[in-house]
């Protein structure tokens, strides 16, 4: 299986689909040494059931990931190919699930161009309002100032943007693609 970098279309999907392989393997590996110890001893009170109660950990570590990502699914494939054509000139980051000491808040995707970042949501419990402030929270705190955040919950009035971001992007031709990159890597920083 290929692996799928954070940031790109699918990323969520596959993450989730790893954990939860992952968590089913954790919890087989400490099954299979409790049982395993039960037995050769017939009674539960045996080293093996220590082993075991101890591989609980990593197992739950790995189910608390699934739980965290199951409300969450990658972008549609629509929107990845809507961006890829109208949007060509402009860094895009996909399947951001953006975390703060209080919310989870989801973001199907972010364009960035020089000073300007538009994302999308579908999301219903992600505020667009708060997102935004989260966002220009950790650009400043990392020495970006001066950016222009808004997180839209329609479709097409995102769309309409990001393509007028990159009609501006392609006709100014001004190479801010190694800030954008680092703005989305800082994003995708504080990201599940």
């Amino acid at each position: 299986m290929k692996k799928t970098e954070k940031g790109t279309p699918g990323y969520l999907s596959h993450k989730k689909r790893m954990e939860i392989i992952r968590t089913i393997i954790y919890f087989g590996i400490v099954a299979a040494i409790f049982f395993l110890g039960y037995f050769q001893t017939k009674t539960r009170l045996n080293l093996l059931t220590v082993v075991a109660v101890l591989g609980c950990l990593p197992a739950a570590k790995a189910l608390v990931g699934v739980i965290v990502r199951l409300p969450y699914r990658s972008a549609d494939r629509k929107i990845v190919a809507d961006l890829s054509e109208k949007a060509g000139h402009l860094t895009t980051c996909y399947d951001l699930v953006l975390t703060s000491t209080e919310k989870i808040m989801a973001v199907d995707c972010i364009v960035v161009s020089g000073s300007t970042i538009f994302g999308y949501t579908h999301y219903e419990k992600t505020d667009p309002e708060e997102t935004q402030k989260h966002i220009k929270n950790i650009l400043s705190e990392n020495g970006f100032t001066g950016f222009t955040v808004r997180i839209l919950r329609e479709y097409k009035a995102f769309l309409a943007r990001a393509e007028g971001l990159d009609h501006i992007a392609a006709v100014e031709k001004a190479d801010t693609s190694a800030q954008d990159r680092k703005i989305c890597s800082l994003l995708l920083n504080v990201s599940l």
